[in-house]
């Protein structure tokens, strides 16, 4: 049988139709194009230890990233989407600890070294070494540690902790809300805390660069809690955070809120707006500085404070009481600034 040139070039070009596509080459520049954080597919947890055995993980809802062409990552976290798997555990976490009314995000910024991963597409997972930056509570902290990069496919990476990151809670300003915490919980808490996390990062399309990160706006909030109306139980134990919260202040020997207060009383107006059913004790309390009578005095206008700026902001008047206690009802003795600076305060208690 004799064929043809024609027909053995189209046999060939048919055979060649039947086989499987080309396999694609993994990138070489592990950053091309940049990387934007799957926030669904990432975790940011942490881990408190109390009573000295006893080890609590909890993590965050709500965060975001991305790591640009040059191998810097970035991830934001919003605070007050953190995750105890209880409720008025985490309104504690974000009144007492975080202070999330003042803080409300806290960043996480990692330098990627192009060389250490320009094998990654051929070994697929590597041990690296980090420079990292921790914005949070108004402090930054910088450091190293090891983490693991996994390339699970062309454009998708993962990036995790190796072991646990132990970060001291005197580095952001935390030791004043572990106190806290341990006074409205009744524990010991560990003053360190253990920071893991587990990032899937997609490749971003060419030509389109992941967007730089845009801050929490003012007044952000990812809390998770139930919309509406709170239950008797939520509203009872946020008004009782909330008196452990500080961050009602007073100009020196006056009744004058300071702008700093605005922050925790606009969640106080959005807890007792969301409370309609109770009536509230607003209770205002003083240092033992000064006399009995004109401490008892300043506590009550305090308080009346408090009660006037939620009126302006619609809460009737027939739901709040005002009452001074004075020096009468100290939380510790007045024997230092720190102690006076705790006793100075306003407490909320429903009367129903």
């Amino acid at each position: 049988m004799i064929f043809s040139k024609t027909t053995v070039f189209a046999a060939f070009f048919a055979a060649m139709a039947l086989l499987p596509p080309p396999v694609v080459a993994q990138q070489i520049d592990p950053f091309e194009n940049g990387w934007t954080l799957d926030a669904e597919a990432s975790q940011l947890r942490f881990m408190s230890i109390k009573k000295d055995t006893i080890a609590e993980t909890s993590e965050f809802a709500t965060i975001s990233g991305l790591i640009n062409a040059d191998g810097k990552a970035q991830i934001r976290v919003l605070m007050d989407s953190v995750d105890t798997n209880i409720d008025l555990r985490n309104v504690r976490m974000r009144f007492l600890f975080f202070e999330t009314f003042k803080f409300p995000e806290a960043t996480i910024t990692v330098t990627l070294e192009p060389d250490a991963l320009r094998d990654l597409h051929a070994v697929r997972r590597k041990m690296v070494p980090v420079d990292y930056l921790v914005a949070l509570h108004g402090a930054e902290f910088a450091s190293s540690a090891e983490v693991a990069v996994t390339l699970i496919s062309n454009d998708r990476v993962n990036v995790s902790t190796t072991n646990p990151i132990a970060l001291s809670l005197t580095d952001f300003n935390l030791e004043e809300g572990r106190q806290k915490l341990m006074e409205a919980a009744q524990v010991d808490i560990v003053p360190v805390g253990l920071v893991s996390f587990d990032f899937v990062f997609d490749r971003a399309s060419p030509g389109t660069p992941p967007p730089q990160l845009a801050t929490a706006p003012a007044g952000a909030s990812a809390a998770l809690e139930t919309s509406g109306a709170f239950d008797r139980e939520a509203c009872l134990g946020r008004f009782e955070i909330l008196s452990k919260a500080g961050n009602i202040n007073f100009n020196a020997g006056s009744a004058r809120l300071t702008a700093d207060s605005n922050a925790l009383l606009d969640n106080l107006y959005d807890i007792v707006s969301r409370c309609p059913d109770l009536m509230l004790e607003i209770g205002g309390h003083t240092d033992a500085d000064g006399s009995d009578a004109t401490n008892m005095a300043l506590s009550e206008r305090r308080a009346g404070a408090v009660a006037a700026w939620l009126r302006n902001k619609g809460i009737p008047a027939a739901r709040m009481t005002v009452v001074g206690y004075g020096e009468s009802r100290p939380l510790r003795p007045n024997d230092s600034a720190e102690n006076k600076a705790r006793n100075r305060r306003i407490e909320f208690t429903a009367l129903n």
